[in-house]
């Protein structure tokens, strides 16, 4: 039957039953889908940041080997290193580290402080892997004078693929924001 135009509402135009069935599909059978775990606070915050590689579009842990599950340079202030479960999902389940933050498209950053000329700034730009591998960064610990300056006159540095090297201050791009 034809209806008016004005008496035509998103009821009529669309059939919300298939729409609620994925829905209910998702949240009750998916493997990304899970309880949360609320024992404390605590136990929900960490329940909230845990990121997992299996599921669909992901790993199995019957075809993860050795060089999925261990740690890379591009993990380091995005996934804690330490915090996976023991047994078969080893490496596949991590956390966000704690300045790790997700940016619109879906990739972990993480925050790094800007030096200019060897001087240690207050901007912070936060950096995804790839690009880190662009810049030459200095760990949270190096000395600074009260000027934000680095004191010694090489600084340990990481650099493109996780190589560490002792290099002039001036020729630092960005410094960690924290040592933990």
């Amino acid at each position: 039957t034809t209806q008016d135009v004005e008496a035509i509402t998103p009821q009529t135009l669309i059939n919300i039953r298939p729409v609620v069935a994925s829905i209910k599909e998702f949240f009750g059978t998916s493997q990304l889908s899970q309880f949360m775990d609320q024992n404390n606070p605590l136990s929900g915050l960490t329940h909230k940041r845990r990121l997992s590689a299996l599921g669909p579009g992901g790993l199995s842990r019957e075809r993860a080997g050795f060089e999925v599950r261990d740690v890379h340079p591009s993990h380091y202030g995005r996934m804690c290193p330490i915090e996976t479960p023991e047994g078969p999902n080893i490496g596949l389940i991590g956390s966000l580290a704690s300045y790790g933050r997700v940016n619109a498209f879906g990739f972990i950053e993480t925050p790094y402080r800007k030096v200019v000329d060897g001087q240690v700034t207050d901007e912070v730009d936060y950096i995804t892997a790839d690009e880190e591998d662009r810049y030459v960064i200095a760990q949270a610990n190096a000395t600074l004078s009260d000027e934000l300056r680095f004191t010694e006159p090489r600084v340990l540095v990481r650099r493109r693929g996780g190589e560490v090297d002792y290099v002039p201050g001036t020729d630092v791009d960005y410094m960690d924001v924290s040592p933990r």
